[in-house]
């Protein structure tokens, strides 16, 4: 008999997912709403949930439009920021789909935008909009560009608070989330997984490594040897001051660089 991890330590259940950010609780959520009779178990090493990348990000909902047509990250940005939006009124959850512009600065640009506007039309992206100087300045009067792509699917949530209410989904529907369970741990015998942690020990037939930037090392911790090794790099957000917050209304993007990895300023 499987039983439901409670307050004491070292009961079974039948998975066991490390990490409580947005991926481990909705995979968590996902499994409850297939299974309702499964026994998960959430582990967290900080004292709330979402706290890392989760909490800590531009808060944009993408819809999906730089993805390879077909490519697995396509397909799930383009369910993925549907099943957001549903989550999100579904719950009341603070959220605006709001549309972004991508600009085109020149006509190297112009090029790049129509492979994206491409793209983005095999990929599903509904309202597709190509507009001209004059078209884009009517949404964002203050943006300059020879052209842009308005993609009326993105948006904009706040992702802490969805982590809250899956945190809160997860316990109504019996799972259960433990927060200041940082894993020390991890060993596998006869098919159980002990996973020792600062607030006991838990076992579980399942293990998931949902860890973030730490899941390579959870995954040593596992006894696995990955060939790869997360390496995190820092991103800069900044506030417009009140007095210039009209200079922009909504998402303002640039048209991807191929010789550099990231966006950019956005």
């Amino acid at each position: 008999m499987v039983r439901r991890i409670g307050s004491e330590a070292g009961n079974m259940t039948d998975v066991v997912i490390i990490g409580g950010g947005i991926i481990g609780l909705a995979a968590a959520y996902k499994m409850l709403m297939k299974n309702p009779r499964l026994h998960v178990a959430v582990l967290e090493k900080e004292v709330g949930v979402g706290r890392h990348q989760s909490g800590n990000n531009s808060g944009v909902l993408h819809a999906g439009l730089y993805y390879k047509p077909g490519s697995l990250k396509a397909k799930l940005a383009v369910t993925g920021i549907r099943e957001m939006t549903a989550f999100c009124r579904e719950h009341r959850i603070a959220h605006d789909v709001c549309g972004k512009l991508v600009v085109a600065t020149d006509d190297a640009e112009v090029t790049r935008l129509k492979e994206l506007r491409s793209r983005g039309e095999q990929n599903g992206l509904t309202g597709l909009e190509w507009l001209g100087p004059e078209q884009m300045r009517e949404i964002e009067p203050h943006v300059v560009g020879v052209a842009a792509l308005r993609v009326p699917e993105e948006g904009i949530v706040d992702y802490p608070q969805v982590c809250r209410v899956l945190a809160e989904q997860i316990a109504a529907m019996g799972g259960h989330v433990v927060t200041g369970a940082g894993v020390t741990r991890l060993d596998l015998l006869s098919g159980t997984w002990t996973i020792e942690t600062t607030k006991g020990e838990f076992s579980a037939r399942v293990l998931v490594n949902c860890a973030g930037l730490h899941s390579d090392r959870v995954a040593r911790l596992a006894g696995e040897r990955p060939e790869m090794q997360i390496v995190p790099f820092r991103g800069q957000y900044f506030n417009l001051r009140k007095d210039r917050k009209y200079l922009v209304r909504n998402l303002i993007y640039p048209v991807p660089d191929p010789r550099f990895p990231f966006l950019g300023v956005h």
